[in-house]
C-alpha cells in the first residue's frame, strides 16, 4: 500500500479496494497485466470488513462459500465475524501482492472518456491520471445514507452511523436510539443492549428473522478446510442448500413461501413471550421481500427491560438539541443518535460523475433506473466495467459468487480486445435493452417485486435494482464467456476502412 500519487497512466485503474477490486486485480496479475492502480479513497484498504467496525459485525452466508473459491481459508466458525473476516481481506491483500498497487487518499471525483486517445480521464483527490480501461468496484454498500429529519443539525448529543462507528464514544448507562432495525441494527441491538441504560429502536417495519445456524470448527476441521478438495466440496454443499431458496423467492408460490416462513413465525414464538412486541415483530409482508436476518439474540434483545421497540406509528419526526419529538408526540430526552439507515444504493453504484462517448453523462443514462448489460456495462461507456452493479445483488448466496462471475466476463472483454488491438470495446444499446428488458419482465413474478413490502432493493421508480431475479447459477453461464455480438467495438485507426 502506498499514499504515493498513482501513476500517469494505467492499462487498468481499478476503483475501491475491498473484494470486488481485490478479484479484478488478481485477475489481471494472472494474465501478465501488471500495469494497473487500485484506487481507494480511504486511508486504509479492503473495503467493507475493515470499514465496517460496529459491535456485531459478522457475515450471514457460511464462510466458506463467503470467500474466494480460488483461496481455501481455516475458518475458526461457519459465520465469521469482522475480525477474522478483516484477517482474511488482509490474507488476500498480501499472499497476492496487491498492496504495492493500491493508492490510499484517492477519492475519484470525475472520470471522463478521451476519444482522441481512448483512454479515461480520472480526477481524483490527490491528482489526475488517465487508464485505457477502469473496473469500478466501489460496492453497493460503500456510501452512508442518512435520513434528512427537520432540527437534525441541532442535536448536541453523539450521533454516527453504523459505518463509521464512533468507538471513543462510551455508551455505558446513556439514553440511545437507533434508527433503523435491518441487518445492521439487528448485529449491533443485542451488542449494545446490556450496556446503555436505555435503548429505543426505531423499525420502519418488521424484519423476519431466522434462527442462525452456527458452528465452530475444531482444529481438525479447520486443517482439513486447507485442502482445496475438501474445500470444494463444502462450499457446493452449501450453495446448493442456499440456491433452492431461489424457488420460493422466484417464484413466490403461496404453499412454498407458508413453509418458508413457518420457521421463522416459530423462532419468534418461542423468543418473545410479550404478544403486544409479537404483534411489533411480526411482518406483513413476505419472506424475502426484504433482506432476511439471521440472529438468535436479536428478539431476546429487545425483550430487554431497558429497550423500547418504537414501531412505524411512533417515528421520530423532528430532532431536537437535547432528544427527539415522536409522531405521537412524546418527547424523549437522548444522548447518543445511531443511524442504521443503510446505504444509497441507486447514487452509490458509481458515487462520481462519469461522462462517457460523445458527452454522454452516466447520471442522465441512469435518470430512470440503474441498469447495466448483466449488471456491468453499459452503452456509450467504452472499456468500463462496473461489479456488483445493477441487479447483481444475490439475497440468498454469496456476494463473492457473483463478482467472480462477473470477473469472468470482464476479463474475457480486456482479453479480446488485447488479442485483437480494440480502442475499445462496450455493450450496444440493443443487447443492454434486450437484457434489461428481459431481466425486468422476470422480475415481475418475484417476491422481491410483489411481496408487499418497500425495501431497499427498490428505487424511486418502483423497479428493483439490486436483486437478480433467479437462480446465481444462471447468472454465472450467462457471463461465461464474451458475446461478441452483443457488443460495439472500435478498430485500431490504422485498419479503419
Amino acid at each position: 500500500m502506498t499514499t504515493s500519487r498513482a501513476p500517469e497512466h494505467v492499462t487498468v485503474a481499478i476503483i475501491g479496494s475491498g473484494f470486488g477490486g481485490q478479484c479484478a486485480a488478481i485477475n489481471l496479475t494472472r494474465r501478465g497485466i501488471t500495469s494497473y492502480a487500485i484506487l481507494e479513497q480511504r486511508d486504509f484498504v479492503g473495503g467493507t470488513w475493515i470499514q465496517n467496525t460496529y459491535p456485531g459485525a459478522a457475515v450471514d452466508v457460511q464462510s466458506p462459500l463467503y470467500s474466494f473459491s480460488f483461496e481455501p481459508y481455516p475458518w475458526t466458525e461457519m459465520y465469521a465475524k469482522r475480525e477474522e473476516l478483516a484477517r482474511y481481506t488482509n490474507h488476500i491483500i498480501d499472499r497476492y501482492g496487491l498492496r504495492e498497487h493500491i493508492f490510499t487518499n484517492h477519492r475519484v471525483e470525475e472520470m471522463r472518456w478521451d476519444e482522441e486517445r481512448a483512454v479515461w480521464r480520472i480526477e481524483t483527490s490527490a491528482g489526475s491520471l488517465t487508464a485505457t480501461f477502469v473496473i469500478n468496484a466501489t460496492g453497493p454498500l460503500s456510501t452512508p445514507k442518512i435520513p434528512s429529519i427537520p432540527g437534525k443539525s441541532s442535536f448536541q448529543g453523539d450521533s454516527f452511523h453504523t459505518n463509521g462507528w464512533a468507538h471513543d464514544v462510551d455508551l455505558g448507562g446513556k439514553r440511545v436510539a437507533i434508527v433503523g432495525s435491518g441487518a445492521s441494527a439487528a448485529q449491533v441491538i443485542p451488542e449494545i443492549a446490556p450496556e446503555v441504560g436505555h435503548l429505543h429502536v426505531f423499525q420502519r417495519s418488521a424484519h423476519w428473522v431466522m434462527p442462525r445456524h452456527d458452528h465452530v470448527f475444531s482444529e481438525r476441521e479447520r486443517a482439513r478446510l486447507k485442502s482445496r478438495a475438501y474445500y470444494s466440496a463444502l462450499r457446493a454443499w452449501i450453495y446448493a442448500s442456499l440456491e433452492s431458496r431461489v424457488i420460493a423467492l422466484k417464484y413466490a408460490r403461496r404453499a412454498l413461501v407458508k413453509y418458508a416462513q413457518q420457521p421463522a413465525l416459530e423462532h419468534l414464538h418461542a423468543q418473545i413471550e410479550d404478544p403486544e412486541l409479537r404483534a411489533k415483530l411480526t411482518p406483513d409482508y413476505t419472506l424475502g421481500c426484504k433482506r432476511v436476518i439471521l440472529s438468535n439474540t436479536l428478539y431476546p434483545a429487545l425483550a430487554s427491560a431497558n429497550v423500547t421497540l418504537r414501531a412505524r406509528d411512533q417515528a421520530i419526526t423532528q430532532l431536537t438539541p437535547t432528544g427527539a419529538v415522536l409522531s405521537n408526540g412524546e418527547e424523549l430526552e437522548l444522548d447518543v443518535i445511531i443511524w442504521a439507515t443503510g446505504f444509497e444504493i441507486a447514487g452509490g453504484l458509481v458515487p462520481y460523475a462519469v461522462t462517457g462517448r460523445d458527452g454522454k453523462k452516466l447520471s442522465d443514462f441512469w435518470a430512470d433506473y440503474p441498469r447495466a448489460y448483466l449488471g456491468t456495462s453499459m452503452p456509450g461507456f467504452p472499456n468500463m466495467f462496473v461489479v456488483m452493479g445493477p441487479n447483481t445483488g444475490i439475497g440468498h448466496t454469496s456476494a463473492i459468487f457473483i463478482i467472480e462471475s462477473q470477473m469472468r466476463y470482464i476479463m474475457s472483454a480486456l482479453d479480446k480486445a488485447r488479442q485483437h488491438g480494440w480502442r475499445s470495446v462496450e455493450v450496444s444499446p440493443d443487447a443492454e435493452r434486450r437484457y434489461t428488458n428481459k431481466l425486468h419482465e422476470q422480475m415481475q413474478g418475484t417476491v422481491w417485486q410483489n411481496g408487499g413490502c418497500q425495501s431497499w432493493y427498490k428505487d424511486s421508480s418502483g423497479r428493483v435494482i439490486a436483486i437478480f431475479p433467479g437462480f446465481s447459477f444462471t447468472f454465472h453461464r450467462m457471463t461465461r464467456k464474451f458475446v461478441r455480438a452483443d457488443h460495439v467495438v472500435e478498430l485500431p485507426r490504422s485498419r479503419v476502412g
